[in-house]
């Protein structure tokens, strides 16, 4: 992560500034949704605070979702189900080396999994909460909602 310095130059954070830096918005957000609670009733309270705890995962998901070969591999595993890599690599228009890292990508942050039948690795969507993000963009953008 990238952060300028006072002078106006860019210095490398680390992780661990970085990650300092997420709970310091995550208690933010908290802190406003506890006063927005506070503000709009105690029924919407816990609603508020779920959601402040929970902004910055949903954030990530939505940044991974944010990559359109990645929403595009996405797109086609939710139409389909399971897909080989060659029959990825056929629709997504991605090379092979292209495509495996952003299934691996996928794989590292538990959207996708896969088997392997001898060779070849079979993925599909693992994560449901992406999934239904991808159905709702497809009511969305293929016609379902105008």
């Amino acid at each position: 992560m990238l952060n300028k310095s006072r002078r106006g130059n860019v210095m490398k954070m680390g992780a661990g500034a970085a990650q300092a830096n997420s709970e310091k918005q995550a208690m933010r957000a908290v802190a406003t949704a506890t006063r927005m609670a506070a503000e709009t009733g105690a029924d919407d309270a816990a609603a508020l605070k779920k959601l402040a705890k929970q902004a910055g995962e949903a954030a990530q998901l939505l940044k991974l979702l944010g990559n359109e070969k990645r929403l595009l591999v996405l797109c086609f595993l939710a139409a389909r189900g399971e897909m080989t890599v060659g029959e990825l690599v056929g629709v997504a228009k991605l090379s092979q080396s292209a495509l495996s890292q952003h299934l691996a990508r996928l794989r590292a942050d538990g959207l996708v999994t896969f088997r392997r039948t001898s060779q070849t690795l079979h993925y599909r969507i693992a994560d449901k909460r992406a999934l239904r993000i991808i159905q709702v963009l497809k009511e969305i953008y293929c016609g379902t909602i105008k």
